[in-house]
């Protein structure tokens, strides 16, 4: 192969490199969210088969040439990704619709990859014909983007391999929920609820004993969260009309963080709400019995940038995108009204939680050392945290003097700066990177808002009606959300472990933590679950699930699953509350839960079953 040859092979494994970072970037991760989707599970495990193999094929012809037998194992590995990616297109036609600009991505992938082989064929017969060997190459610059293209599709593999793993267990069997007791509960129509915020607010409306009717554009996702203790609806039409609904909760939208500002990616936000909102009062009209209240979601972007003004529920909008955006919405919203109902509009600051938000970048920037100040800094930033996020919802519904616009934010906006050094002080780490405004701007454009618009908001609405923050300031909140569980003091209450004493292994080492708690005199009940014909339908947990995996009952009755549930464990005994700390580390807990989920269950049920014991394998 001559030298131009040479350039021209490795441009084309460089474009599809480029072109399969953006295809998993954009269509699979953004627009997708593939990960958290049951559905794609088979689909993301033939991606994940694939980039590891793109990653060995990119490092291999990086530095060496594949001769003898090498060259028919290479060949090998070329026809094994053919037949993935034909394999692939099969799952992605059953299993989503897939937007025309993926399809046409894919045929360029497809029609380069032809190309490539076209190319590298000749290469590959003249490597077979020469001794069996891995013959050291190197082709300078090419050689190295090629090895960085390597790791960061094997970084992508390790991802999909997680998801996998974890779409095998559904995530309302990791996190169960339990339906708590109450008088005269509420039936309550939540949109957006598998989001972030609905996710919370759903299984905190569960745990107080109301039933939530779901609404989700996807059911399987809906219900793979939560369970049988939800009702999933996939549409309103589904909703027939002497179904009573006390209230409602509207929370369905774009997220807003997601893409840049373009024309078509606004005329999206503005209609993913629009046209939810408007779909709930066409149901309200038919339904027989009207709903009490309806909860719409909104945003402090409805004031626009406003420097260090304060602002309250009397503030008014401002002539740009995000503050137009969210009047629109609480105008639709407010429609409601002239149908009987009671109308509060939540504008919402910037969320805080652990498992999602748009603070979830930030808090994983901050662990590694890379908190940033973004501009001067000096722009204030109105949070809240989202247990009282989800308080304050439910306290509205609750509350029928309250309506009109609510500022869900705790009482004390903080400085983009002092922000950011308290998140970086949370994770034991200082703050040494500062991103010029006028880049955000140029890279962001009308996004660049989110990043530096200052709103001094202040929740008067929520204050003047009695509602009393948890965490008004932002130190305690950080410390609540990353501080170590491991180190939260023990109380004389008693927890309960449910393990399969049917399966060796796990009666052996259950039995030497029981053994840990009688002489350490820690309060932990041992429960045998392996013959047992009941479960916890509290739950939704049948003795079944019990028997699949390690289940541990806390003190304020949640039930932590799989890793969590031996990490929970692990924090009451002494000799091993250091393993409890370790794996508050997300690396530490990712690696954990690799491999408890995807080595030690299906191992142990497979052991189990062949002994004849009845110890099935975690099922969709």
């Amino acid at each position: 192969m001559g030298e131009t040859d040479v350039i021209t092979l490795l441009t084309l494994l460089t474009i599809q490199s480029l072109l399969g970072a953006f295809d998993n970037l954009w269509h699979h991760e953004l627009s997708e969210d593939l990960r958290h989707r049951p559905a794609a599970r088979t689909e993301l495990a033939l991606h994940t088969g694939r980039e590891f193999l793109y990653a060995v094929i990119f490092a291999g012809l990086a530095w060496y040439r594949w001769q003898g037998g090498w060259a028919w194992v290479l060949t090998a590995l070329l026809g094994i990704e053919i037949a993935i990616t034909l394999t692939d297109f099969v799952i992605e036609d059953r299993t989503r619709r897939l937007p025309a600009f993926e399809r046409v991505l894919h045929t360029v992938l497809a029609i380069n990859f032809g190309a490539l082989m076209a190319l590298l064929a000749p290469e590959l017969a003249g490597w077979a014909a020469a001794p069996t060997a891995l013959a050291s190459t190197s082709y300078g610059f090419w050689s190295v983007v090629l090895t960085v293209f390597s790791l960061g599709v094997l970084a992508w593999a390790v991802l999909d391999l997680t998801a996998v793993v974890r779409l095998g267990v559904p995530g309302w069997q990791r996190r169960p929920l339990r339906r708590g007791e109450k008088a005269e509960p509420k039936t309550i129509l939540v949109t957006g609820a598998t989001g972030f915020v609905g996710s919370a607010l759903t299984r905190a409306l569960v745990r107080r004993g109301d039933h939530v009717v779901a609404l989700s554009r996807d059911p399987a996702k809906a219900r793979d969260r939560f369970g049988p203790l939800v009702e999933i609806v996939g549409c309103f039409d589904a909703i027939p009309a002497e179904r009573r609904i006390d209230a409602i909760v509207n929370l369905a939208g774009a997220p807003i963080a997601a893409g840049w500002w373009t024309p078509s990616r606004q005329t999206v936000l503005l209609g993913s709400r629009l046209d939810v909102t408007d779909a709930l009062l066409a149901l309200i009209r038919r339904l027989e019995h009207r709903p009490e209240v309806l909860i719409n979601a909104s945003a402090i972007g409805y004031y626009g940038e406003r420097g260090d003004e304060i602002l309250t529920e009397t503030a008014g909008p401002q002539p740009i995108f995000m503050s137009e955006l969210c009047r629109a919405w609480e105008d639709h919203a407010t429609r409601a009204t002239a149908l009987g109902l009671r109308v509060c509009c939540l504008r919402i600051g910037l969320v805080l939680g652990r498992e999602g938000g748009a603070a979830k970048p930030l808090a994983l920037a901050s662990r590694f050392g890379l908190g940033t100040v973004m501009g001067s800094g000096r722009h204030f930033i109105s949070w809240i945290h989202l247990a009282d996020l989800v308080r304050l919802i439910t306290f509205a519904l609750d509350r029928i003097d309250l309506a009109g616009p609510i500022n869900a934010v705790a009482p004390e906006p903080v400085r983009q700066g002092e922000f950011a050094h308290s998140l970086a002080r949370a994770f034991g780490r200082k703050v040494r990177l500062t991103v010029p405004a006028l880049a955000l701007r140029l890279g962001l454009g009308e996004l660049a808002q989110l990043f530096l618009g200052s709103q001094r908001v202040l929740p008067e609405a929520a204050e003047a009606a009695g509602f009393l923050f948890r965490f008004p300031t932002i130190g305690p909140a950080f410390a609540d959300l990353y501080g170590s569980a491991a180190d939260i003091p023990l109380k004389n209450t008693k927890l309960a472990v449910y393990m399969n004493e049917a399966c060796p292994v796990c009666r052996a080492e259950m039995g030497h933590y029981e053994a840990l708690s009688r002489a350490a005199e820690r309060p932990i009940e041992f429960e045998r679950v392996g013959t047992a014909t009941g479960g916890l339908p509290e739950y939704g947990l049948s003795a079944a699930d019990l028997r699949r995996r390690l289940y541990l009952r806390d003190r304020k009755g949640g039930l932590h699953g799989g890793i969590d549930a031996l990490v929970a464990l692990w924090a009451e005994l002494p000799r091993y509350r250091w393993a409890a700390r370790r794996l508050q580390n997300p690396v530490l807990h990712w690696l954990g839960e690799l491999v408890y989920e995807g080595l030690c269950v299906p191992f142990l049920a497979r052991w189990n079953g062949r002994r004849g014991r009845s110890v099935p394998l975690v099922s969709r």
